[in-house]
C-alpha cells in the first residue's frame, strides 16, 4: 500500500464521505467496503483530525499518563464499596513485577466503568487464542477484545496478551493494536470518523473519555463532572 496516496486521497474525498456517513448513516460493513482506506490506523487518526482538528493517539496517550495515578488511587480508596471486580484487577495489579507502568494504565481503563457504577461485559471482551473469533464478536455492536495465550492456568497474575482487537456490529475492524490505551482511542476515533452512538451502558465512560480525556465537548453531566473534580 502507498499510504501517501491513500492518505491524499482519503482527504479529498472527506467532505463526500463525511455526507455519506452522516445523512444515510450505512452500516460499518458498507462504510469498510466504500471507504477500506478508513479502516487503517493512520487513517483513523486523520479523520478524526479532520473531524476535530486533535491529535487522538497524543491526546488520548497525554492524558492516560496523566490520569492514571489519580484514577487508581480512587479506585483503591473505594475498593471495598466497588465490588470483587475492581478487587480482583488492583489485586492481580499488585501482583506483578515487570511491565508495570502498562499494567497500571491497563487497570484504570478497565476499572473507570467499576468506578462509574457501568457495566463493561458486553464490552471488554476476552477470549484464548484458541476460540472461534465469531463467539467473541457475537452480539458486540462496539467492543474492545482481548486475546490472550491458552495456558493461563490459574495464576493470579495477569495473563499474557498476544493480541488487542476492536470489535464493530459484530465484526473485527482492526486488530494487532499494541496496548489497551491505543485500543480505548482508536475505538474512540472510529465512533466519531463512522459517527456512531455511544454504548447506552456506557454513557458516563465514554463522557469521561470525551470531555475529560479527550477535552471535546461542553458541560458534563453530574457524574462525570464530580469523578473530574476529584482527579484534578
Amino acid at each position: 500500500m502507498d499510504l501517501t496516496v491513500i492518505h491524499r486521497q482519503m482527504q479529498e474525498t472527506f467532505s463526500l464521505r463525511r455526507k455519506e456517513v452522516v445523512e444515510i448513516q450505512p452500516l460499518v460493513e458498507e462504510i469498510r467496503e466504500r471507504w477500506p482506506g478508513l479502516f487503517l490506523k493512520e487513517e483513523i487518526c486523520m479523520e478524526f483530525s479532520r473531524i476535530c482538528n486533535v491529535d487522538l493517539l497524543r491526546q488520548f496517550n497525554e492524558s492516560i499518563d496523566k490520569y492514571t495515578a489519580p484514577l487508581l488511587k480512587l479506585y483503591r480508596k473505594r475498593r471495598d464499596s466497588l465490588g470483587a471486580q475492581m478487587k480482583t484487577l488492583l489485586d492481580k495489579l499488585d501482583d506483578q513485577v515487570t511491565d508495570i507502568v502498562t499494567h497500571r494504565k491497563r487497570v484504570a481503563l478497565e476499572g473507570l466503568p467499576l468506578f462509574l457504577r457501568e457495566n463493561s461485559a458486553c464490552f471488554l471482551k476476552m477470549c484464548l487464542d484458541t476460540d472461534p473469533e465469531d463467539h467473541s464478536t457475537r452480539d458486540v455492536r462496539i467492543g474492545i477484545l482481548t486475546v490472550v495465550e491458552d495456558d493461563v492456568g490459574t495464576s493470579a497474575s495477569l495473563p499474557n496478551v498476544i493480541n488487542l482487537a476492536i470489535i464493530l456490529e459484530e465484526a473485527i475492524v482492526l486488530q494487532d493494536i499494541p496496548d489497551l490505551p491505543a485500543a480505548f482511542a482508536y475505538l474512540f476515533g472510529f465512533l466519531y470518523a463512522l459517527n456512531m452512538e455511544y454504548p447506552k451502558e456506557l454513557k458516563y465512560t465514554f463522557e469521561v473519555i470525551q470531555k475529560v480525556f479527550m477535552d471535546l465537548g461542553g458541560t458534563c453531566s453530574a457524574r462525570v463532572q464530580s469523578l473530574k473534580s476529584k482527579l484534578l
